[in-house]
């Protein structure tokens, strides 16, 4: 048989299939020492083969194969360094959601997470939420923002998922796709579900809840079914986001801004760190770059990501 996974305990894998059917599965130990590092190694998103087992009353599935992945978000996990998690697997878009205050979000936590949707291939949006409560100085920081973001060719959309501003658009640029929701704890993701699917306002309560208890070390997401051809993808909290894979040569490349200024470069393999005739460090001498960009940048090339003190990840 073969279905989607819809929501991951770790252990448990809960798998629906075509014909709408939805099956608690489990996982044959050979996926664990197949190279496959992550923790988990079956992801929301995944589509998967899986055949049937009786347990006296109870049958339940075995997952016996995941499909090649279009695209997956994947980040290092927090306590196990050596270890990845993938959050969510063949995706069409991910919303990233950030406040600028209560809690934080950093610019670096924003642009490691988008280099590393551009790596994976997953198309990403910055939802700008609470605007419901920024006075007008931080209301102009916000537009400031949003502007640097879109000048890079990002979607940015201003939000409040407390009084429904811009919501509508939000579910309008999901219909018919299956999207994910990403953020640090507290930042409005559930209040932001619950106002696009009130249906779903226990489950989401649920996941809020374990926010508030600081849970962050195992992270599991879950879909949902919306009408109009809507997958929904919840996510808990995520405090850091360490970056997989990724060789210091290419990190470049994830910030589109410095890729299309890459050519211009003296040397073909050049960092923009001190090299002579980077097309990258004139631009910022020009004012064209924005530096938030930049520091990020050379934070990740230097490895300094994972070293940074972890409340400039939490944003608390």
């Amino acid at each position: 048989m073969k279905g989607t996974v819809y929501k991951s305990t770790g252990s448990w894998y809960t798998v629906k299939t075509r014909e709408g059917e939805t099956y608690d599965c489990r996982i044959k130990g050979k996926f664990r020492i197949q190279g496959i590092k992550s923790t988990n190694p079956v992801a929301v998103g995944d589509e998967v083969s899986f055949m049937l087992e009786d347990a006296g009353d109870e049958t339940f599935g075995i997952i016996t194969e995941i499909e090649d992945r279009k695209n997956y978000i994947i980040r290092k996990s927090v306590n196990l360094s050596k270890q990845t998690h993938i959050i969510a697997a063949n995706l069409d878009q991910v919303f990233l959601v950030v406040t600028l205050n209560n809690p934080k979000t950093y610019t670096n936590f924003i642009d490691r997470f988008l280099a590393t949707s551009e790596a994976y291939d997953v198309p990403a949006v910055l939802l700008f939420n609470k605007v419901d409560v920024y006075d007008p100085e931080e209301l102009g920081e916000i537009k400031y923002l949003a502007a640097l973001y879109r000048d890079i060719g990002y979607t940015c959309i201003g939000i409040s998922a407390k009084t429904g501003k811009n919501v509508d658009k939000v579910r309008e640029m999901m219909k018919g796709k299956t999207s994910m929701f990403a953020g640090h704890s507290g930042v409005g993701k559930s209040t932001l579900i619950n106002y696009i699917a009130p249906d779903l306002a226990l489950k989401t309560a649920e996941i809020s809840a374990q926010h508030m208890q600081g849970q962050h070390t195992t992270t599991f997401a879950e879909m949902f079914d919306l009408e109009d051809d809507i997958r929904i993808i919840d996510t808990p909290g995520i405090k850091g986001f360490g970056l997989v894979d990724m060789e210091k040569e290419e990190i470049g490349d994830y910030f589109p801004e410095f890729f299309e200024l890459k050519e211009h470069c003296k040397f073909n393999n050049c960092l923009h760190l001190d090299e002579p005739q980077c097309a990258v460090k004139e631009a910022l001498d020009n004012d064209e770059l924005a530096w938030s960009r930049y520091k990020s940048y050379v934070a990740m090339v230097t490895g300094e990501e994972d070293t940074h003190r972890q409340d400039n990840y939490q944003g608390v």
